[in-house]
């Protein structure tokens, strides 16, 4: 079978697509047919080999994806061959023509969503739920602002936070990227390239919200508190770099800031991720936006896309939609 194959931590050029053995479903194991496959930027930090989970070499990269199960090991009980699933994580990787997963790293795909739209969630829909509701605790009528709102996390954090009933405000860099924001669902959107924006968030909140999703923390997280209410909560989902930030902050305005990573969830959170994602995708206020969709061959280009440009909702690896 076909696989992208990572032999040396690098720049998106060191993923090649080579012929290796496919896996065999054993135990509690689910093999699954790629149909899509999803890319996430945190697909690339692993990539780079400057992640605190960086796998040994060589390795086939990518944790979520979608399509059908080929084959189940003797010791599972919640799916079978021929099953449209979602993949939340891999033991063989995702940008790959199959994929072996443990029973616990796959969910149900509901008839109502493509396959290309299945490769779109469990990294940023599953990121979004933790970041609101295990982490932050958000409640019905609190304020939100959620950074890169156009972002596949930022995408989600607004699906799942209007259904929840709160006011949300976006931030993107780009016309497009504003209109995306908008067409998820945000009440405002704000252009983060403007500087004034963070007092713009606070003067549309009425002193401050509730809640930030931070998910450019070495850009913004010090600016943030300039529009963060007292007893605020800040989620730090991503950061590519350090800071310089003052904990007075934090100390003013009685403030928590959460650090969190979708790898540190205990199995019970997972649990109730699956049953959220699955029944907000039943009922349809769960909708991942896919732009752009490569060739799997084409997986640097998709690691390029992601990073350098201004990726508004979810980038995919078409792997093998014509068999379908």
């Amino acid at each position: 079978m076909r696989a992208v194959v990572v032999r040396e931590y690098g720049e998106p050029e060191v993923m090649r697509v080579e012929e290796v053995e496919k896996p065999e479903a054993e135990g509690r194991r689910v093999l699954i047919r790629v149909v899509t496959a999803g890319v996430n930027p945190v697909d690339t930090y692993i990539r780079s080999g400057l992640y605190a989970y960086a796998p040994k070499l060589p390795y086939t990269p990518g944790k979520d994806a979608a399509g059908i199960v080929e084959a189940i090991g003797p010791e599972v009980t919640r799916f079978k061959p021929g099953d449209r699933v979602y993949t939340a994580g891999s033991i063989t990787g995702t940008y790959a023509d199959y994929t072996l997963c443990e029973e616990d790293q796959v969910g149900l795909l509901p008839a109502n969503v493509s396959f290309e739209e299945g490769a779109g969630i469990w990294t940023p829909y599953a990121t979004a739920y933790r970041a609101l509701f295990q982490k932050a605790k958000c409640q019905a009528g609190e304020t939100l602002l959620v950074h890169g709102a156009s972002g596949g996390v930022g995408i989600a954090a607004i699906q799942w936070a209007k259904n929840s009933q709160l006011n949300v405000a976006g931030t993107a860099g780009s016309t497009d990227g504003m209109e995306i924001a908008t067409k998820a669902g945000a009440d405002a959107v704000f252009d983060h390239t403007n500087e004034d924006h963070f007092a713009a968030v606070k003067n549309w909140s009425a002193g401050g919200v509730n809640v930030i999703i931070e998910m450019l923390a070495n850009e913004n997280l010090e600016r943030d508190f300039e529009c963060l209410s007292m007893f605020g909560r800040i989620v730090v989902v991503g950061s590519r770099g350090s800071i310089d930030f003052s904990p007075r902050l934090v100390m003013t305005k009685d403030a928590t800031i959460y650090g969190m990573s979708l790898f540190n969830a205990p199995s019970d959170d997972l649990r109730e991720i699956h049953a959220a994602i699955y029944e907000g995708l039943a009922e349809g206020f769960l909708k991942p936006f896919v732009v752009r969709k490569f060739l799997l061959e084409d997986a640097p280009r998709a690691h390029h896309e992601i990073i350098e440009s201004k990726a508004f909702g979810k980038i995919v690896l078409d792997v093998n939609s014509a068999k379908e």
